[in-house]
């Protein structure tokens, strides 16, 4: 009977001591707050990783560096966000409330990277054999001499053939020439001091003369 007893005793005792400890867990509980803001300009740091290193969770800060989130007393917080020193806070264990609310201040940081020189090729042998076949094109006159050439443009006109677009410019440049004199009369192409010029020069050159076959 001594022994039943006994581990009565027990049981009840290790009931208590969870119990006890259940509870004293329950207080240490606290609801961790507080914005993250910028040390020079008191800026809100946005999407800011808050990382509780005792229990291994945490929370990311809103747009307006707004958090919140369950943590314990003498927590180690760990605030990190890109272009800004990482930084970490105990929460104190004099607390005595539920909630304890913080303004986070982080220091920017400046990060040096290590000088990237990118080439073309991936080799010197590549590189020299591009380099001895290299070919130079013309340069910008001869290249606008050729393509200004009427027999060049010709054929680049005759390759293009008209479609819906090219039909419904003509046909509005038409319009816009025939209300553009509306009320008056037109300019007679044969009145034009310009294409007599043209003519007599062409007239001069021989431009006009009958070719033999």
């Amino acid at each position: 009977m001594s022994v039943f007893i006994r581990y009565i005793f027990l049981i009840i005792a290790l009931l208590v001591h969870v119990v006890s400890a259940a509870q004293q867990g329950q207080e240490e509980l606290i609801q961790f707050s507080g914005v993250v803001v910028t040390s020079d300009s008191l800026k809100p740091v946005p999407y800011t990783h808050i990382i509780d290193k005792s229990s291994g969770f945490g929370a990311v800060s809103d747009y307006f560096g707004y958090f919140s989130f369950v943590a314990r007393k003498n927590d180690t917080i760990v605030f990190s966000s890109m272009g800004y020193k990482k930084t970490e806070f105990i929460i104190p264990d004099t607390i005595l409330g539920k909630r304890y609310t913080i303004f986070q201040v982080l220091a920017t940081d400046t990060i040096y990277l290590s000088e990237t020189v990118i080439y073309p090729w991936p080799t010197k042998e590549q590189f020299k054999d591009a380099f001895m076949n290299l070919e130079f094109p013309d340069d910008d006159l001869e290249i606008a001499m050729r393509n200004l050439k009427k027999s060049e443009m010709k054929e680049r006109a005759d390759a293009i053939p008209m479609d819906g677009s090219l039909n419904y410019k003509y046909y509005i440049d038409k319009t816009t020439s025939k209300y553009y004199y509306a009320g008056q009369f037109q300019p007679i192409t044969i009145l034009n001091p310009f294409a007599w010029a043209q003519f007599i020069k062409a007239w001069k050159d021989g431009k006009f003369k009958r070719k033999n076959k």
